[in-house]
């Protein structure tokens, strides 16, 4: 027996020696990539030279974004993407802007291509603002030209705004009007036998009709047309006006796509033609002698001299980048996301984090004012409010508070935007859905389907807590829902000390109602409509500085954070890409998986202390 435990050991302690080895190796192999990389990083590197008489190719790959999810230090050391090929899945908004800006005043820059092939989700305020610093840039003289094998909808909104709009022989244009879809679940959670514990206020409030429903209410039904009505208008007078077209044209391109097809005998890229949304139908090689017409380039040349932005980007001041003067300073920060507890990396809003940025501004004396980017359909009522206290602390410091609305500010994303100074917006901002709901599912009846079943004893009523193996105690039911009371009667009365209004006037445009940005503004909301720029000059005229730079504030980061995001986001990456299959790359799976996952996402992740939240559901469809 002895021998037999002996025996044992031995095999436990080398198979510990075994494990030691290879963690020893692993590390020192990590830390030498990290000792080249860094090495190499280091090494000078000639700059990028620009020649005169180039076209700047502007690359928008993936969801345009008003700050990009994590991205740190490290992975950029590291080489950006394990796989360079791949399309970046983001771009921010202002470098989209900078770049342009930049080349308008660039004498080496001749030309633009707009590159949107690779172009994704977009919130309509933020095409309109890169469609803005468009006409900026075709005021310099220089040529704009959109060439693609296909257009989107949000990809032809920003090529409606070229000189030239090429479209490949067998390519087409895809306008086919706003919408919003939601998947409902009403049905599976019966099958399942999940009972679903709802609590709310406000009749709009939608964000739990898929799990109470199999259907759109009519309430919610009306609520969506009216703004997508208001967002599809701004849409498609937009168009007009930059292809000089009719209404009945655009109106029989999206409204009777079949019969208007019959006239080019289904000839999509004809039918663009014919109706005026593009000017040429050439190919690759005709782009390419075309594009060489527009600068002095011979074809004696090896290749048409272009720059890409990115790298264009690489050569030029960004605006509100850091800088280490003491000079007067605008604060901008950036909450983009779904709002939640604790700290969040970049992508979400964290209660903690974002209120941690706020103290910062508060601190730095060099900063006169602050201005909240929100782009954002609210979370957590709780991360919310702490995020809203710590702004009227940095407001007891004389510092304005200006709040900038993206593509949507609503619900938890009002919460935080009602006590600003001034309330800036675009006028297809998403806003609004001021109310609140709780949901706590339980699964008893599911585990009973399989036999098992929950039962006990305890000194009060609510003795078990939050057992969610068994049905929510009626004290319970009647708490919860009391506290759902109690916090949106709160929200009225936040956004009525927050607006100047009187409480019985917000409540009627409570109730989860859901409004456009130029409606909001109407109803007293929102202040003033405009972009990014114009609450930045706003914050800084209620500050009384004229002379002011426009400073990012971000968390600092520590280099174990650094690390941590690093790997947490890349081995996820790595997974998702070793457990995928060959055939599920087909671009209707892909948009698919991304569908389901960003309608899920925002649910998922709820995690409020109090199971309470100020969430607005918008999945509008581009």
């Amino acid at each position: 027996m002895r021998d037999l435990f002996l025996a044992i050991f031995n095999i436990f302690k080398y198979t510990g020696r075994i494990f030691t080895v290879i963690r020893n190796l692993f590390f020192n192999v990590l830390l030498l990539v990290i000792l080249i990389t860094v090495v190499i990083a280091l090494i000078p590197r000639k700059g990028l030279q620009i020649l005169p008489d180039t076209i700047l190719r502007l690359d928008i790959s993936g969801d345009i974004v008003e700050e990009r999810k994590p991205l740190s230090a490290i992975e950029k050391l590291l080489g950006g993407s394990f796989d360079p090929d791949k399309p970046d899945p983001e771009t921010t908004l202002q470098e989209i802007l900078d770049v342009i800006e930049n080349a308008s005043a660039d004498t080496r820059i001749t030309a633009l291509l707009l590159n949107l092939k690779h172009m994704e989700n977009a919130g309509l305020d933020q095409l309109q603002a890169i469609g803005d610093a468009l006409e900026d840039f075709k005021l310099s003289g220089k040529t704009i030209v959109a060439a693609e094998d296909f257009y989107s909808q949000s990809q032809y909104y920003l090529a409606a705004h070229a000189d030239k709009i090429i479209l490949n022989p067998m390519g087409g244009v895809d306008i086919h009007g706003f919408g919003v879809y939601r998947l409902y679940f009403q049905e599976a959670l019966e099958k399942l036998e999940v009972t679903y514990n709802i609590f709310k206020v406000g009749t709009y409030k939608s964000a739990l009709e898929p799990f109470t429903r199999n259907s759109m209410s009519i309430e919610d039904r009306q609520q969506n047309q009216a703004w997508l009505s208001a967002l599809w208008q701004e849409y498609t007078d937009d168009i007009l006006t930059q292809r000089k077209l009719s209404k009945a044209i655009i109106e029989r391109y999206t409204n009777d796509t079949a019969a208007a097809l019959e006239s080019t005998n289904g000839n999509t890229a004809e039918l663009a033609l014919k109706t005026g949304l593009v000017d040429q139908i050439w190919t690759r090689s005709q782009i390419t002698d075309y594009l060489t017409s527009l600068t002095k380039t011979t074809r004696d040349k090896l290749q048409l001299q272009t720059v890409s932005s990115i790298d264009y980007y690489g050569t030029m001041e960004p605006s509100f980048s850091e800088d280490f003067s003491k000079d007067a300073k605008i604060g901008l920060i950036i909450a983009e996301g779904t709002i939640l507890p604790g700290k969040q990396p970049p992508g979400f809003i964290g209660g903690e984090s974002l209120a941690a940025l706020i103290r910062d501004a508060a601190e730095k004396d060099h900063i006169k004012a602050v201005v909240l980017r929100i782009n954002s359909g609210g979370g957590s009522a709780f991360a919310s409010e702490i995020i809203r206290q710590q702004l009227l602390e940095l407001k007891k410091t004389g510092k304005p508070v200006v709040v900038s609305m993206g593509t949507v500010a609503a619900s938890g994303g009002y919460w935080i935007a009602a006590d600003a100074d001034e309330i800036w917006a675009s006028a297809t901002t998403i806003t609004g859905s001021i109310g609140i709901f709780g949901a706590i599912p339980t699964f008893e009846r599911t585990l009973a389907s399989i036999g098992i079943y929950n039962d006990g004893t305890g000194t009060t009523p609510l003795a078990a807590g939050l057992d969610l193996t068994q049905p929510l105690p009626e004290p319970l039911k009647d708490v919860i829902q009391q506290a759902i009371i109690s916090n949106y009667d709160q929200f009225l009365q936040i956004v009525a000390d927050g607006r100047n209004m009187e409480k019985r006037r917000v409540a009627g445009l409570a109730e989860g109602k859901v409004y456009d940005g130029k409606t909001a503004q109407e109803l007293g909301l929102v202040d003033k409509l405009g972009s990014l720029d114009d609450a930045i000059e706003a914050a800084a005229g209620l500050a009384g500085v004229k002379d002011y730079d426009t400073e990012y504030i971000n968390p600092p980061g520590s280099v174990k954070d650094q690390f941590r995001q690093f790997f947490s986001v890349k081995l996820t990456s790595i997974a998702s890409t070793m457990t995928s299959h060959e055939g599920i790359h087909h671009p209707a799976i892909v948009k698919l998986k991304k569908t389901l996952a960003s309608r899920l996402e925002s649910l998922m992740l709820l995690d409020d202390p109090q199971g309470i939240y100020a969430l607005c559901p918008v999945n509008l469809t581009l």
